[in-house]
Parts: structure tokens; sequence; C-alpha cells
């Protein structure tokens, strides 16, 4: 049985209504297409299906546009949070014309990086995956007239507040410009966040 097959049982036996094609842009963020059940077969599934990737910053330009999304069917998953079933099927983004893997799709560098690693025999095995970074303000001022765009972000973790008054007094514990990176309490006044 073929891994499209497979794909076709599962969405009979789990009464799946919609495809979500997922996919990653140059910058990190997740981009979609859903398609209507009545759009996907296994031709579909092992051939894709075109898209525009000019809307896609830093891909293609109006011109030349036509790219396609190719289900991987090995990274799927039934999306919880839908109202309607819908299975999510990650997807490779290839290069019509050359039929080969777009150079600037982040899942096609990655499978190009591991590729080169074991040819090279550097290793046999690579993980990537996100490094969680946030900042936590406590006041966000955004401001967009039709004379000026603009925004102001406090924190009383800020190296700029060592004079500002606050209520329970200014306990003068601060990280310094660049500083905020692993400290321990006082200085982290987030630790019971």
């Amino acid at each position: 049985m073929s891994a499209a097959s497979d794909i076709i049982k599962l969405i009979k036996e789990k009464e799946i209504e919609f495809v979500d094609l997922r996919f990653t842009d140059p910058r990190g963020k997740l981009q979609h297409m859903t398609q209507d059940l009545t759009t996907i077969d296994e031709d579909f599934l092992n051939d894709g299906t075109f898209f525009d990737g000019s809307s896609i910053a830093g891909w293609k330009a109006i011109n030349e546009s036509d790219m396609i999304l190719k289900p991987d069917l090995s990274r799927t998953f039934i999306d919880p949070f839908t109202s309607h079933n819908t299975l999510v099927l990650f997807c490779d983004i290839m290069d019509p014309i050359k039929k080969d893997y777009y150079e600037r799709d982040p899942r096609s560098i990655a499978k190009k990086a591991e590729a080169y690693l074991k040819t090279t025999g550097i290793g046999d095995t690579i993980y990537f995956g996100p490094e969680p970074e946030f900042f936590i303000f406590d006041d966000v001022k955004i401001s967009n007239t039709m004379q000026k765009v603009s925004f102001q972000v406090d924190s009383n973790e800020g190296p700029y507040n060592g004079d500002k008054e606050y209520p329970n007094g200014n306990m003068g514990h601060r990280p310094v410009v660049k500083g905020g990176y692993f400290p321990v309490p006082p200085v982290d006044s987030c630790q019971d966040l």
C-alpha cells in the first residue's frame, strides 16, 4: 500500500473534511492553504498542487510565480483546534520548471544540509529546532496616525528605569543593556510569572 493510499484511507476513517497544506516561509512563519476534500486524491498527494509563490516575501516575482506545494506524507496530523475535521500535511516547495526542491524553501535547505552532513562524513544525524526567546513588557504604546508612526515599550526590568518611582519602591535591581539573559532573582523579577 502506498503512502498516498494510506492517507486516503485515514481521510475516510476519520471523516476528514479539509486538508490543510502547511509550509514555512523564509522568515520562519508558518503559512497554509486549505483544500476541500473533493480536490484530494492520490495524484494530488503524490504530485502536489500549484500555488502563487509571489505572495511569499523573498520567493518569486509575479511573472514567474507558479510553484508546487508537495505534501510530505510522513508529516501529518489531525488538527485538534479546527471546527471541521482537518488533516494537516506539511509540504515541500518544488520548482515546477526544474522539478526539484526550491532552493529558498527552509525545509529544502534543511534537507540539503542533512544530505551534506551525511555525504561528507561529518555526521549522520542533524537536529533543527527553534530557539524560544521572548520579552515581557509592562506597557506598550502604539501610534499609527496620518502624520506619524511610533511605538514605545516599557519594562520594569528595563535598564533605563533605574530612577523611576514605583508604588512599592524602586529596588534598583536591573539587568544592564544586553544583560537580561539568564539572570537570577532579584534581577529576574519575573521568576514567579
